[in-house]
């Protein structure tokens, strides 16, 4: 990665939002990147929109805010709504692929939108309870900017605790990365192939 990369992640209370913004900060400056994480905070922590900020840069971050995000990731169909106000003609807008939205509510200038079933692959092959981590693992495939090696190591760092009681959940909470990181790369190459 060169330059700076701005993430907007956005869901409802209780998605992890802001632990997933957070540990992917925490990951990008463990890996030598300046990083900034800003929360949005107000009436989202009261059952609203939840909206986190990253910027990703190889060199100082000038400003923490940005009128548009590189990677706009919404988790529920109020988040959609919330996030077009974010979406630029470079921008990749990826989206939970079970909200109710029609597509003439997903941003048409988006340069692509990636629906992704991440709710639907939590429940079917891991545990509901890594849906956020496997959005992580999503994130960190659609930008390349941050190792999985790296993002492994932050997530250890902040649930570590809980391995030490549960150790199958480290296993789990990495399997939940690393197949979020196959939910976009697949839709990536799916893409590819269709516009061949």
């Amino acid at each position: 990665m060169t330059g700076t990369t701005k993430l907007v992640l956005a869901g409802e209370g209780g998605q992890g939002v802001q632990s997933v913004a957070e540990i992917i900060a925490e990951a990008a400056n463990a890996e030598g990147k300046q990083a900034l994480y800003i929360p949005n905070f107000g009436v989202e922590q009261r059952g609203g929109v939840s909206v986190a900020f990253v910027q990703i840069s190889d060199k100082q971050i000038g400003s923490p805010k940005f009128q548009t995000g590189d990677i706009v990731v919404a988790l529920s169909d109020r988040a959609v709504h919330r996030t077009r106000q974010y979406v630029g003609p470079k921008t990749v807008f990826v989206y939970e692929s079970s909200t109710q939205v029609k597509d003439e509510d997903l941003p048409a200038n988006a340069a692509r939108v990636l629906p992704i079933p991440a709710i639907e692959v939590a429940k079917q092959e891991l545990n509901p309870r890594v849906f956020n981590i496997l959005i992580m693992g999503a994130v960190v495939g659609a930008t390349g900017v941050i190792s999985l090696e790296r993002i492994k190591e932050a997530v250890e760092r902040k649930l570590g605790y809980k391995f030490e009681k549960q150790p199958e959940l480290r296993e789990l909470n990495f399997r939940a990365l690393e197949r979020g990181m196959e939910l976009v790369r697949s839709d990536q190459n799916n893409r590819a192939v269709s516009n061949a």
